[in-house]
């Protein structure tokens, strides 16, 4: 199980999904639940239901995050979200990264280096995903694509700058496919990735940065992938969709 430095974080990533009325209704499940949950608790929900899903949440404890916002403060650029707007509308976190916007629409590591910077900058808890493919995994290149990824991610920043950043590890041959890895390789990534962040910035880095496993996490294996040293929460997909939400939320500690 984590460490006592780091609190455990559950957090559920709605994706692409749930109307107004029903954002809502699971916002009003998840906050009725925050109070036996066994960790910090957010949400990530789509750029629409921002203000709603907020005035829901306001006094429960529950953070709310967005899914991704732009590396520029305003601008020219149709259809995106900067990350001073998301901390407008009520945001605390963002997710940066994630393996559907690396896959679906190319974010790059630049870019998530320099999308970390603006939601730094806007005060914002980032959320930086990493996390291979399972061509990448079969052909033993999990290393080095995380290696790169956590460097290149981030760059540039000083200790004290990242204080608040969340790495997720995502296999993405595990997300939406109803395979997990398995506590123990889920332990492995992380210790590595703990070993990339520590080669950055040094032990008490290392040992204060919280990392989440994401990937086809469900109420029936949480509790395992918990009971890992170095798993220090779940980001949880179509999961954090249902009430079994609530039971990931109040995982049994081991």
């Amino acid at each position: 199980m984590a460490s006592n430095l780091r609190r455990p974080l559950l957090a559920g990533n709605w994706k692409m999904n749930l109307t107004l009325a029903q954002s809502v209704e699971l916002a009003k499940l998840v906050a009725g639940g925050a109070n036996s949950a066994s960790g910090e608790v957010a949400v990530f929900v789509p750029a629409t239901a921002i203000t709603v899903v907020g005035e829901i949440l306001k006094g429960t404890g529950v953070r709310l995050g967005a899914q991704n916002g732009h590396f520029e403060a305003s601008g020219a650029y149709t259809g995106e979200i900067s990350m001073p707007m998301i901390a407008d509308a009520g945001c605390a976190m963002v997710l940066i990264g994630h393996s559907e916007r690396r896959k679906l629409f190319g974010d790059t590591d630049a870019w998530i280096n320099k999308k970390l910077g603006a939601a730094l900058k806007a005060g914002l808890t980032p959320v930086v995903c990493v996390g291979e493919t399972l061509e990448e995994r079969e052909s033993q290149k999990t290393w080095r694509v995380l290696e790169t990824q956590v460097a290149e991610g981030l760059k540039g920043f000083a200790p004290a700058d990242l204080a608040k950043v969340v790495i997720a590890y995502e296999p993405v041959w595990a997300i939406g496919t109803g395979k997990t890895a398995t506590p123990a390789q889920a332990q492995e990534a992380h210790l590595f990735i703990r070993a990339q962040l520590k080669k950055i910035h040094g032990d008490g880095f290392a040992a204060g940065t919280r990392i989440l496993y994401g990937g086809s996490v469900t109420a029936e294996n949480v509790d395992s992938l918990m009971a890992q040293a170095d798993v220090d929460g779940a980001l949880v997909g179509g999961a954090s969709l249902k009430k079994d939400f609530l039971r990931i939320m109040g995982f049994q500690k081991a």
